[in-house]
């Protein structure tokens, strides 16, 4: 792949992680599994794919395994969660990047999870995970 300029950059919240992602995500959307809730302490989490050559990240992190196959990275400084994948795919949260409105999201998954007040975000809903 040959990297154009990058389209999309971002970080942790103390700035000691960096990253910059090249091209278009896969895809995007809100998950509102009870690990991501959970690991944002959010409601729900927005976000963006990549593959792992769409994307370059500087400084430490740290991990762990939320699932089989699923590793979130984080800084060890202020605890941002900053990536995680499984597969090639590389998940970044959509509030981790630099620039706001980037992004609408193309599905919900884990709709049995969702906030009961919360409105509909896209047309494409999944009961639990994305159906490929």
């Amino acid at each position: 792949m040959t990297r154009a300029e990058p389209k999309r950059s971002g970080g942790c919240a103390c700035g000691a992680v960096r990253f910059k992602t090249f091209g278009e995500p896969v895809r995007g959307g809100l998950c509102h599994c009870m690990t991501c809730r959970k690991a944002h302490a959010a409601a729900f989490n927005p976000f963006l794919v990549f593959t792992s050559e769409q994307v370059e990240i500087q400084g430490e992190m740290k991990a762990w395994e939320s699932s089989p196959g699923y590793v979130r990275w984080f800084c060890p400084q202020c605890g941002s969660r900053v990536v995680g994948g499984a597969e090639g795919d590389q998940e970044i949260s959509l509030g981790s990047f630099d620039e706001p409105g980037q992004f609408a999201p193309q599905y919900e998954s884990w709709v049995i999870r969702k906030e009961p007040w919360m409105p509909q975000v896209a047309d494409i809903q999944f009961e639990q995970n994305r159906v490929p």
